[in-house]
């Protein structure tokens, strides 16, 4: 595995890949160990950095990177359903589950979305709660600037 760090406006970035793709990208990783067994490999991963911050600076909208998240099959189902979800738009957690043909599942949507470990890549950010932002693994400030860039905040 290898990794990158990288200062952005939401805090210093941590990125993991392994020969398959990108698998973990963490938000706010200032004072984070490196990954254990990783080597640091910045110049593998400038394009990936390139696009984040793109997006970050409101020039790009779609990221275009091989992912390669591991996670259980209905976690895989939920971050695929995510990234159906278009730039500026959002879904509630219960329109998520129905569209899954989950309906009820609202919940198990909330905590698969929370593990999902490419935030922004995979955009959780764009699952909100029926009644407002809802909650989000790198802060719920870090989700309210994301929606506003894509002027889809709720309210």
């Amino acid at each position: 595995m290898i990794f990158s760090r990288f200062a952005s406006p939401l805090g210093e970035i941590l990125l993991c890949a392994r020969p398959e793709g990108l698998c973990q990208l963490t938000l706010a990783a200032e004072g984070q160990p490196d990954p254990e067994g990783a080597g640091r490999d910045d110049a593998a991963l400038v394009g990936a950095r390139d696009q984040l911050l793109a997006y970050l600076a409101g020039r790009r909208r779609s990221f275009s990177l091989p992912l390669a998240p591991r996670g259980s099959d209905f976690q895989r189902e939920v971050w695929s359903a995510l990234l159906r979800i278009p730039w500026g738009e959002t879904r509630t957690y219960g329109e998520l589950a129905r569209r899954l043909g989950r309906e009820g599942a609202a919940r198990a949507i909330g905590t698969a979305n929370g593990a999902n470990p490419l935030p922004i890549l995979i955009p959780c950010h764009r699952v909100v709660a029926a009644g407002g932002l809802g909650g989000y693994s790198g802060g719920v400030e870090r989700k309210r600037l994301l929606l506003a860039l894509e002027g889809s905040l709720p309210g």
